[in-house]
Protein backbone atom coordinates (compact mmCIF):
# COMPACT_ATOMS: atom_id res chain seq x y z
CA UNK A 1 0.00 0.00 0.00
CA UNK A 2 1.39 3.42 -1.00
CA UNK A 3 -1.25 5.45 0.86
CA UNK A 4 -0.36 7.02 4.21
CA UNK A 5 -1.99 9.35 6.68
CA UNK A 6 1.27 11.27 6.97
CA UNK A 7 4.52 11.39 5.00
CA UNK A 8 7.50 13.18 6.52
CA UNK A 9 10.44 14.11 4.30
CA UNK A 10 13.53 14.21 6.47
CA UNK A 11 14.59 11.81 9.25
CA UNK A 12 16.32 14.31 11.54
CA UNK A 13 15.24 15.12 15.12
CA UNK A 14 12.17 16.98 13.85
CA UNK A 15 11.13 14.35 11.33
CA UNK A 16 11.76 11.18 13.29
CA UNK A 17 10.21 12.47 16.51
CA UNK A 18 7.15 13.67 14.60
CA UNK A 19 6.87 10.27 12.90
CA UNK A 20 7.12 8.31 16.14
CA UNK A 21 4.60 10.61 17.83
CA UNK A 22 2.15 10.23 14.94
CA UNK A 23 2.67 6.47 14.90
CA UNK A 24 1.84 6.25 18.58
CA UNK A 25 -1.34 8.20 17.87
CA UNK A 26 -2.36 5.43 15.48
CA UNK A 27 -1.51 7.16 12.22
CA UNK A 28 -0.06 5.31 9.24
CA UNK A 29 3.25 7.12 8.77
CA UNK A 30 6.23 7.05 6.41
CA UNK A 31 9.55 8.87 6.78
CA UNK A 32 11.60 9.56 3.66
CA UNK A 33 15.34 10.25 3.68
CA UNK A 34 18.21 9.51 1.32
CA UNK A 35 20.70 9.52 4.20
CA UNK A 36 20.89 7.99 7.67
CA UNK A 37 18.18 8.22 10.29
CA UNK A 38 18.91 10.97 12.78
CA UNK A 39 19.72 13.72 10.30
CA UNK A 40 22.42 16.33 10.84
CA UNK A 41 22.11 16.37 14.64
CA UNK A 42 22.93 12.71 15.08
CA UNK A 43 25.30 12.15 12.19
CA UNK A 44 27.01 15.48 11.40
CA UNK A 45 26.23 17.83 14.28
CA UNK A 46 25.23 17.70 17.94
CA UNK A 47 26.04 14.12 18.88
CA UNK A 48 29.35 13.72 17.00
CA UNK A 49 30.62 17.09 18.21
CA UNK A 50 29.75 16.44 21.85
CA UNK A 51 31.27 12.96 21.66
CA UNK A 52 34.55 14.45 20.43
CA UNK A 53 34.39 17.18 23.08
CA UNK A 54 34.03 14.54 25.79
CA UNK A 55 37.21 12.87 24.53
CA UNK A 56 39.17 16.12 24.32
CA UNK A 57 38.02 17.23 27.77
CA UNK A 58 39.16 13.94 29.29
CA UNK A 59 42.53 14.30 27.55
CA UNK A 60 42.85 17.87 28.79
CA UNK A 61 42.02 16.86 32.38
CA UNK A 62 44.57 14.05 32.36
CA UNK A 63 47.21 16.33 30.87
CA UNK A 64 46.57 18.88 33.61
CA UNK A 65 45.94 16.41 36.41
CA UNK A 66 49.06 17.32 38.38
CA UNK A 67 47.24 20.35 39.77
CA UNK A 68 44.87 18.04 41.63
CA UNK A 69 47.37 15.32 42.49
CA UNK A 70 47.05 13.03 39.47
CA UNK A 71 50.10 12.54 37.26
CA UNK A 72 49.90 10.39 34.13
CA UNK A 73 52.71 9.50 31.76
CA UNK A 74 52.71 8.76 28.02
CA UNK A 75 49.23 10.19 27.56
CA UNK A 76 48.46 10.94 23.93
CA UNK A 77 45.48 11.97 21.87
CA UNK A 78 44.61 9.29 19.31
CA UNK A 79 42.51 11.27 16.85
CA UNK A 80 41.52 8.31 14.60
CA UNK A 81 40.35 6.45 17.73
CA UNK A 82 38.32 9.48 18.83
CA UNK A 83 36.58 9.63 15.48
CA UNK A 84 36.05 5.86 15.54
CA UNK A 85 34.31 6.16 18.89
CA UNK A 86 32.24 9.04 17.50
CA UNK A 87 31.10 6.71 14.71
CA UNK A 88 30.23 3.98 17.23
CA UNK A 89 28.10 6.39 19.27
CA UNK A 90 26.18 7.66 16.24
CA UNK A 91 25.67 4.12 14.90
CA UNK A 92 24.26 2.97 18.25
CA UNK A 93 21.82 5.88 18.45
CA UNK A 94 20.86 5.46 14.79
CA UNK A 95 19.95 1.85 15.43
CA UNK A 96 17.83 3.01 18.34
CA UNK A 97 15.84 5.38 16.12
CA UNK A 98 15.18 2.68 13.56
CA UNK A 99 14.01 0.37 16.35
CA UNK A 100 11.60 3.07 17.49
CA UNK A 101 10.30 3.35 13.92
CA UNK A 102 9.46 -0.35 14.00
CA UNK A 103 7.77 -0.19 17.39
CA UNK A 104 5.63 2.75 16.23
CA UNK A 105 4.95 0.99 12.90
CA UNK A 106 6.58 3.81 10.91
CA UNK A 107 7.81 2.97 7.40
CA UNK A 108 11.33 4.27 6.67
CA UNK A 109 11.56 4.89 2.92
CA UNK A 110 15.16 5.38 1.80
CA UNK A 111 15.56 7.72 -1.15
CA UNK A 112 15.18 11.30 -2.33
CA UNK A 113 11.70 12.57 -1.54
CA UNK A 114 9.96 15.13 -3.70
CA UNK A 115 6.53 16.74 -3.46
CA UNK A 116 5.13 16.44 -6.98
CA UNK A 117 1.50 17.39 -6.51
CA UNK A 118 -1.36 17.64 -4.03
CA UNK A 119 -0.81 15.00 -1.31
CA UNK A 120 1.71 13.20 -3.54
CA UNK A 121 5.36 12.34 -2.95
CA UNK A 122 7.83 10.46 -5.10
CA UNK A 123 10.82 8.60 -3.65
CA UNK A 124 13.79 8.08 -5.93
CA UNK A 125 16.55 5.58 -5.18
CA UNK A 126 18.68 2.98 -6.96
CA UNK A 127 15.60 0.86 -7.55
CA UNK A 128 13.77 3.61 -9.42
CA UNK A 129 10.90 5.94 -8.59
CA UNK A 130 7.95 5.08 -6.35
CA UNK A 131 4.88 7.28 -5.86
CA UNK A 132 3.10 7.65 -2.51
CA UNK A 133 0.10 9.63 -1.35
CA UNK A 134 -0.77 11.02 2.06
CA UNK A 135 -3.42 13.15 3.72
CA UNK A 136 -0.64 15.39 5.08
CA UNK A 137 3.03 16.01 4.24
CA UNK A 138 5.64 17.49 6.58
CA UNK A 139 8.86 18.95 5.18
CA UNK A 140 11.69 18.42 7.67
CA UNK A 141 14.72 18.59 5.39
CA UNK A 142 16.91 20.58 7.77
CA UNK A 143 19.90 22.73 6.85
CA UNK A 144 23.42 22.56 5.46
CA UNK A 145 26.60 24.50 6.36
CA UNK A 146 26.57 27.99 4.87
CA UNK A 147 29.29 28.99 2.41
CA UNK A 148 29.01 32.73 1.80
CA UNK A 149 30.49 34.22 -1.40
CA UNK A 150 33.93 34.88 0.07
CA UNK A 151 36.79 34.34 -2.42
CA UNK A 152 38.76 31.22 -1.56
CA UNK A 153 36.18 29.36 0.52
CA UNK A 154 36.10 26.67 -2.16
CA UNK A 155 39.83 25.97 -1.91
CA UNK A 156 41.24 22.66 -0.77
CA UNK A 157 42.09 23.11 2.89
CA UNK A 158 38.84 24.92 3.72
CA UNK A 159 36.27 22.71 5.44
CA UNK A 160 32.77 22.93 6.84
CA UNK A 161 31.70 21.16 10.02
CA UNK A 162 30.23 18.33 7.90
CA UNK A 163 33.57 17.65 6.27
CA UNK A 164 35.58 18.02 9.46
CA UNK A 165 33.37 15.54 11.29
CA UNK A 166 34.05 12.91 8.65
CA UNK A 167 37.36 12.46 10.44
CA UNK A 168 41.08 13.07 10.13
CA UNK A 169 44.03 10.77 10.71
CA UNK A 170 46.13 13.38 12.48
CA UNK A 171 45.93 16.55 14.53
CA UNK A 172 46.37 19.76 12.60
CA UNK A 173 49.25 21.99 13.68
CA UNK A 174 47.00 25.02 13.40
CA UNK A 175 43.42 25.87 12.50
CA UNK A 176 41.58 29.09 11.67
CA UNK A 177 37.87 29.11 12.40
CA UNK A 178 35.76 31.66 10.53
CA UNK A 179 32.81 32.32 12.83
CA UNK A 180 32.62 32.74 16.60
CA UNK A 181 29.16 31.30 17.13
CA UNK A 182 28.21 27.97 18.71
CA UNK A 183 29.90 25.76 16.09
CA UNK A 184 33.04 27.86 16.08
CA UNK A 185 33.61 27.97 19.84
CA UNK A 186 32.91 24.26 20.29
CA UNK A 187 35.50 23.31 17.67
CA UNK A 188 37.89 25.88 19.13
CA UNK A 189 37.52 24.13 22.50
CA UNK A 190 38.08 20.68 21.00
CA UNK A 191 41.21 21.50 19.02
CA UNK A 192 42.73 23.71 21.72
CA UNK A 193 42.31 20.87 24.23
CA UNK A 194 44.39 18.67 21.94
CA UNK A 195 47.20 21.21 21.53
CA UNK A 196 46.33 22.69 18.15
CA UNK A 197 46.98 26.40 17.64
CA UNK A 198 43.58 27.97 16.97
CA UNK A 199 42.54 31.33 15.48
CA UNK A 200 38.93 32.52 15.60
CA UNK A 201 37.79 35.30 13.26
CA UNK A 202 34.34 36.74 14.04
CA UNK A 203 32.64 39.53 12.08
CA UNK A 204 30.61 40.93 14.98
CA UNK A 205 31.85 42.61 18.14
CA UNK A 206 32.09 39.48 20.32
CA UNK A 207 31.89 35.72 20.45
CA UNK A 208 28.39 34.25 20.73
CA UNK A 209 26.78 37.49 19.48
CA UNK A 210 23.24 36.15 19.84
CA UNK A 211 23.58 35.48 23.57
CA UNK A 212 24.02 37.60 26.69
CA UNK A 213 26.99 39.92 26.16
CA UNK A 214 28.88 38.76 29.24
CA UNK A 215 28.85 35.14 28.07
CA UNK A 216 30.78 35.90 24.91
CA UNK A 217 33.14 38.31 26.64
CA UNK A 218 33.95 35.88 29.43
CA UNK A 219 34.43 32.98 27.04
CA UNK A 220 36.84 35.06 24.95
CA UNK A 221 38.97 35.72 28.04
CA UNK A 222 39.06 32.01 28.87
CA UNK A 223 39.94 30.95 25.33
CA UNK A 224 42.65 33.63 25.06
CA UNK A 225 44.14 32.34 28.31
CA UNK A 226 44.34 28.92 26.65
CA UNK A 227 46.21 30.39 23.71
CA UNK A 228 43.41 30.99 21.21
CA UNK A 229 43.93 34.01 18.96
CA UNK A 230 40.55 35.76 18.74
CA UNK A 231 39.79 38.56 16.29
CA UNK A 232 36.35 40.20 16.58
CA UNK A 233 34.87 42.95 14.42
CA UNK A 234 36.88 41.24 11.69
CA UNK A 235 35.19 40.84 8.31
CA UNK A 236 36.80 38.14 6.19
CA UNK A 237 37.77 39.43 2.73
CA UNK A 238 39.34 36.33 1.18
CA UNK A 239 41.10 33.04 1.82
CA UNK A 240 44.31 32.18 0.00
CA UNK A 241 46.55 29.15 -0.24
CA UNK A 242 50.15 29.71 0.85
CA UNK A 243 53.33 27.65 0.73
CA UNK A 244 52.74 26.45 4.29
CA UNK A 245 48.94 26.30 4.47
CA UNK A 246 46.12 28.82 4.31
CA UNK A 247 45.83 32.57 4.91
CA UNK A 248 42.60 34.24 5.99
CA UNK A 249 42.58 37.96 5.17
CA UNK A 250 40.19 40.23 7.05
CA UNK A 251 39.41 43.89 7.68
CA UNK A 252 39.22 45.11 11.26
CA UNK A 253 38.35 48.75 11.98
CA UNK A 254 39.26 49.64 8.39
CA UNK A 255 42.68 48.05 8.78
CA UNK A 256 43.75 44.87 6.96
CA UNK A 257 44.78 41.79 8.93
CA UNK A 258 45.71 38.20 8.22
CA UNK A 259 46.00 34.94 10.14
CA UNK A 260 47.74 31.87 8.80
CA UNK A 261 47.15 28.22 9.62
CA UNK A 262 47.36 24.74 8.18
CA UNK A 263 43.62 24.49 7.49
CA UNK A 264 40.46 26.60 7.73
CA UNK A 265 37.03 25.76 9.15
CA UNK A 266 34.11 27.79 7.80
CA UNK A 267 31.63 27.94 10.69
CA UNK A 268 29.57 30.96 9.72
CA UNK A 269 26.23 29.24 10.15
CA UNK A 270 23.75 26.97 8.38
CA UNK A 271 21.34 27.52 5.49
CA UNK A 272 17.85 25.98 5.20
CA UNK A 273 17.94 23.08 2.75
CA UNK A 274 15.01 22.32 0.47
CA UNK A 275 16.73 21.94 -2.91
CA UNK A 276 14.67 19.62 -5.10
CA UNK A 277 11.98 19.21 -2.46
CA UNK A 278 9.24 20.61 -4.70
CA UNK A 279 8.68 19.59 -8.32
CA UNK A 280 8.69 22.20 -11.08
CA UNK A 281 5.58 24.33 -10.97
CA UNK A 282 5.17 24.09 -7.20
CA UNK A 283 6.56 27.28 -5.70
CA UNK A 284 6.25 27.69 -1.94
CA UNK A 285 6.50 31.11 -0.31
CA UNK A 286 9.86 31.75 1.34
CA UNK A 287 11.27 34.14 3.90
CA UNK A 288 15.03 34.69 4.06
CA UNK A 289 15.62 31.39 2.25
CA UNK A 290 13.40 29.54 4.76
CA UNK A 291 10.09 27.96 3.87
CA UNK A 292 7.50 30.41 5.12
CA UNK A 293 4.98 28.90 7.54
CA UNK A 294 2.08 30.22 9.59
CA UNK A 295 1.51 29.71 13.31
CA UNK A 296 0.25 26.19 12.58
CA UNK A 297 3.40 25.21 10.56
CA UNK A 298 1.47 25.29 7.28
CA UNK A 299 3.35 26.32 4.14
CA UNK A 300 1.70 28.13 1.21
CA UNK A 301 1.40 24.74 -0.56
CA UNK A 302 -1.91 23.10 0.43
CA UNK A 303 -1.45 19.95 2.49
CA UNK A 304 2.23 20.66 3.23
CA UNK A 305 3.61 21.66 6.64
CA UNK A 306 7.25 22.45 7.52
CA UNK A 307 9.28 22.19 10.73
CA UNK A 308 12.84 22.51 11.97
CA UNK A 309 15.79 24.23 10.29
CA UNK A 310 14.12 24.39 6.87
CA UNK A 311 11.51 26.84 8.20
CA UNK A 312 12.52 27.95 11.70
CA UNK A 313 14.46 31.06 12.71
CA UNK A 314 15.98 29.05 15.56
CA UNK A 315 18.08 26.16 14.23
CA UNK A 316 18.32 23.78 17.18
CA UNK A 317 17.60 20.06 17.36
CA UNK A 318 15.31 20.38 20.37
CA UNK A 319 13.35 23.13 18.59
CA UNK A 320 12.88 20.85 15.58
CA UNK A 321 11.70 18.05 17.87
CA UNK A 322 9.23 20.29 19.70
CA UNK A 323 7.92 21.68 16.42
CA UNK A 324 7.57 18.19 14.95
CA UNK A 325 5.47 16.99 17.85
CA UNK A 326 3.42 20.21 17.89
CA UNK A 327 2.86 19.98 14.14
CA UNK A 328 1.54 16.44 14.41
CA UNK A 329 -0.77 17.58 17.21
CA UNK A 330 -2.01 20.41 14.97
CA UNK A 331 -2.68 18.00 12.11
CA UNK A 332 -4.49 15.64 14.49
CA UNK A 333 -6.52 18.44 16.09
CA UNK A 334 -4.84 18.11 19.49
CA UNK A 335 -3.77 20.90 21.84
CA UNK A 336 0.00 21.57 21.93
CA UNK A 337 1.82 20.25 25.00
CA UNK A 338 4.83 22.61 24.98
CA UNK A 339 5.51 26.34 24.97
CA UNK A 340 7.45 26.81 21.75
CA UNK A 341 8.34 30.43 22.53
CA UNK A 342 10.73 29.50 25.35
CA UNK A 343 13.86 27.95 23.86
CA UNK A 344 16.96 27.07 25.91
CA UNK A 345 20.29 27.34 24.13
CA UNK A 346 23.28 25.20 25.13
CA UNK A 347 26.97 25.35 24.20
CA UNK A 348 29.35 22.56 25.15
CA UNK A 349 32.54 24.57 25.49
CA UNK A 350 34.35 24.60 28.83
CA UNK A 351 32.81 25.74 31.07
CA UNK A 352 29.43 24.96 29.56
CA UNK A 353 27.03 27.75 28.62
CA UNK A 354 23.26 27.60 28.81
CA UNK A 355 20.72 30.35 28.38
CA UNK A 356 16.95 30.72 28.35
CA UNK A 357 14.53 33.62 28.27
CA UNK A 358 15.41 37.29 27.98
CA UNK A 359 18.82 38.87 28.33
CA UNK A 360 19.11 42.15 30.22
CA UNK A 361 19.52 44.01 26.92
CA UNK A 362 16.49 42.32 25.34
CA UNK A 363 14.33 43.14 28.36
CA UNK A 364 15.32 46.81 28.20
CA UNK A 365 14.65 46.91 24.45
CA UNK A 366 11.10 45.78 25.23
CA UNK A 367 10.72 48.57 27.76
CA UNK A 368 10.67 46.21 30.73
CA UNK A 369 11.91 47.31 34.14
CA UNK A 370 14.18 44.51 35.32
CA UNK A 371 16.61 43.65 38.07
CA UNK A 372 19.69 41.55 37.39
CA UNK A 373 21.87 39.53 39.77
CA UNK A 374 24.99 37.50 39.18
CA UNK A 375 26.72 34.84 41.26
CA UNK A 376 30.39 34.15 40.52
CA UNK A 377 31.36 30.48 40.40
CA UNK A 378 34.73 31.25 41.99
CA UNK A 379 32.93 31.24 45.34
CA UNK A 380 31.22 27.91 44.65
CA UNK A 381 32.73 24.97 46.56
CA UNK A 382 32.10 22.37 43.85
CA UNK A 383 33.71 24.59 41.22
CA UNK A 384 36.81 25.00 43.39
CA UNK A 385 36.94 21.23 43.96
CA UNK A 386 37.03 20.48 40.23
CA UNK A 387 39.41 23.39 39.54
CA UNK A 388 36.82 24.92 37.23
CA UNK A 389 37.30 27.95 35.01
CA UNK A 390 35.83 31.35 35.82
CA UNK A 391 32.09 31.39 35.33
CA UNK A 392 28.85 32.79 36.66
CA UNK A 393 25.09 32.49 36.94
CA UNK A 394 23.13 35.53 35.82
CA UNK A 395 19.40 35.92 36.47
CA UNK A 396 16.97 38.53 35.10
CA UNK A 397 13.69 39.26 36.91
CA UNK A 398 10.77 41.64 36.43
CA UNK A 399 11.24 44.51 38.90
CA UNK A 400 7.51 44.79 39.65
CA UNK A 401 6.36 41.19 39.87
CA UNK A 402 9.61 39.44 40.80
CA UNK A 403 8.97 36.85 38.07
CA UNK A 404 12.02 35.27 36.49
CA UNK A 405 12.42 36.41 32.87
CA UNK A 406 15.82 35.05 31.90
CA UNK A 407 18.73 32.89 33.06
CA UNK A 408 22.26 32.76 31.66
CA UNK A 409 24.68 30.21 33.06
CA UNK A 410 28.37 29.73 32.39
CA UNK A 411 29.58 26.92 34.59
CA UNK A 412 30.07 23.18 34.84
CA UNK A 413 26.84 21.24 34.12
CA UNK A 414 25.07 24.41 32.95
CA UNK A 415 23.34 22.47 30.16
CA UNK A 416 21.84 20.06 32.70
CA UNK A 417 20.62 22.82 35.02
CA UNK A 418 18.98 25.16 32.53
CA UNK A 419 15.72 23.18 32.27
CA UNK A 420 14.69 23.91 35.85
CA UNK A 421 14.96 27.62 35.04
CA UNK A 422 13.03 27.09 31.81
CA UNK A 423 10.27 25.50 33.90
CA UNK A 424 10.35 28.48 36.26
CA UNK A 425 9.96 31.01 33.43
CA UNK A 426 7.27 28.97 31.65
CA UNK A 427 5.22 28.84 34.84
CA UNK A 428 5.75 32.45 35.86
CA UNK A 429 7.60 31.60 39.06
CA UNK A 430 8.92 34.44 41.19
CA UNK A 431 12.26 34.86 42.90
CA UNK A 432 10.59 34.11 46.24
CA UNK A 433 9.20 30.84 44.89
CA UNK A 434 12.57 29.85 43.46
CA UNK A 435 14.22 30.47 46.82
CA UNK A 436 11.91 28.00 48.60
CA UNK A 437 13.73 24.72 47.81
CA UNK A 438 16.92 23.76 49.63
CA UNK A 439 19.74 23.15 47.18
CA UNK A 440 22.22 20.46 48.24
CA UNK A 441 25.83 21.10 49.19
CA UNK A 442 28.32 20.90 47.60
CA UNK A 443 26.86 21.31 44.11
CA UNK A 444 27.28 23.68 41.18
CA UNK A 445 23.58 24.44 41.57
CA UNK A 446 24.24 26.05 44.95
CA UNK A 447 25.42 29.18 43.17
CA UNK A 448 21.80 29.68 42.10
CA UNK A 449 20.84 30.21 45.74
CA UNK A 450 23.38 33.02 45.98
CA UNK A 451 22.18 34.64 42.75
CA UNK A 452 18.56 34.46 43.92
CA UNK A 453 19.47 35.96 47.31
CA UNK A 454 21.19 38.86 45.59
CA UNK A 455 18.22 39.30 43.26
CA UNK A 456 15.86 39.35 46.23
CA UNK A 457 17.82 42.24 47.79
CA UNK A 458 17.63 44.23 44.58
CA UNK A 459 13.91 43.62 44.25
CA UNK A 460 13.39 44.81 47.82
Amino acid sequence: MNQFDLIIIGAGPGGYEAAIHAGKLGKKVAVVDCREAGGTCLNRGCIPTKTLLHSSELYHEIQNGAAIGVTAETVRADLPAMFARKNEVTAKLRAGIEALFKSAKVDFLRGKGQIVGPNTVTVTNDEGVQTYTADAIIAATGSVPARPPIPGLDLEGVMTSDELLEGTDRLFDSLTIIGGGVIGVEFATFFTDLGCKVNVVEGLDRLLPNMDKELGQNLAMILKKRGVNIQTNAMVAKVEKTETGMAVHYTQKDKPGVVESEVVLCAIGRSPYWQGLFAAGIEPETERRRLKVDEHFRTSVPGVWAIGDVSSKVQLAHVATAQGIACVDEICGLAPSQDLSLVPGCIYCRPEIASVGLTEAEAKERGLNVKVAKSLMSANGRTVIVDGDRGFMKLVADAETGKLLGAHLMCERATDMISQLSVAIANGLTVDQLRLPIRPHPTFEEAMTDALADLKKKLG
